[in-house]
């Protein structure tokens, strides 16, 4: 049961963050962290055993012990890298998927984005359709949003196709798959008509693996930071979107580099600004003084009981009018 002194001194912000959602200004951000939700208190995620995922620490501890890593450090990028020097990319590709393609069950996380839509819908809002942003593998977005009966199209980034690397794909609902040669005249998404996947670090196709794409070693990582010009890489409805809006960051460490290298690049072309809220345990002093400066709040609070309260939240929302 979420602490409710806990839950009031956030009330301003909650506020805030349901006001986006409702004016279709708010895009969700998320984490390996988002996974995690309702995990059991000391849960420990176990390959091919777990019916959750693992966080990114879980998967370079598992990795580093696999393919006996040498180094004390388990920093997943670099553990990667050894593997691909070591055994070559098709091998590490091929293990991934087989961790990725277990079974897993939905969080409430997964579940409360997937209703969003229809419960905007179902208020006349004239925005109900989401842009969300993720840095994960899994398809549990996907798998969300189809139980709920609602039109998803998926961006994904493409990391090792040697014909369209540093390219996003395009994923119809029926199945069809189109790289995206030209963002500024692409014209068959709109946030108008679907809600939209942004997966930028690529991802694991449940169809077959050779879609599969993740960027997971340092060599991705550097070739991925060097192309993160957006604008120049998705369609321009949804460059637009990047623009003018709020992000929920949910999940995700703020820390991380790559993360800060990508947010530069879309604030530095926002004409006026928007604060952000980032929803995660705990906090240090340089974390809070950092992303004070770029407008970030972040919400000490669990994800689930955070999450709690924005449903209850939308849930209150008036009719449109």
């Amino acid at each position: 049961m979420p602490d409710p002194a806990l839950l009031n001194a956030y009330e301003i912000e909650f506020d805030a963050i349901v006001e986006g959602i409702a004016d279709g200004q708010v895009i969700p951000f998320l984490g390996a962290g988002f996974n995690l939700a309702d995990r059991p208190e000391g849960a420990v995620w176990e390959a091919s055993k777990s019916t959750f995922l693992p966080s990114g620490y879980e998967l370079a501890c598992h990795l580093a012990a696999r393919y006996k890593y040498p180094l004390q450090d388990r920093d997943l990028a670099r553990i990667c890298q050894f593997i691909v020097e070591v055994r070559g990319l098709a091998p590490l590709y091929e293990y991934l998927r087989t961790l990725f393609q277990v079974p897993c069950q939905l969080t409430s996380a997964h579940q409360f984005l997937a209703s969003l839509p229809g419960r905007l819908r179902a208020r006349k809002y004239p925005k109900p359709n989401l842009l969300i942003v993720s840095t994960n593998y899994d398809d549990l977005v996907e798998t969300a949003f189809a139980q709920a009966g609602e039109r998803l199209e998926v961006v994904s980034y493409i990391a090792d196709d040697k014909s369209a690397r540093g390219k996003f794909a395009h994923h119809l609902p029926g199945g069809e798959r189109r790289i995206i040669l030209k963002p500024n005249e692409y014209a068959a998404l709109s946030p108008a008509q679907s809600s939209i996947l942004l997966k930028i670090h690529g991802d694991f196709d449940p169809q077959g693996e050779v879609n599969d794409s993740f960027v997971i070693t340092e060599d991705h990582y550097i070739d991925f930071l060097s192309r993160t010009d957006l604008s120049n890489l998705v369609p321009v409805l949804v460059t637009a979107q990047l623009r003018d809006s709020h992000f929920l960051f949910m999940g995700y460490s703020l820390r991380d580099w790559n993360l800060r290298v990508i947010l530069q690049r879309i604030w530095e072309e926002q004409r006026l600004g928007y604060n952000s809220w980032a929803i995660q345990r705990s906090s240090d002093a340089l974390d809070r003084r950092f992303w004070s400066r770029r407008n970030v709040e972040i919400l000490e609070i669990p994800l689930s009981a955070a999450l709690e309260s924005l449903s209850a939240r939308i849930d209150a929302l008036p009719d449109w009018s």
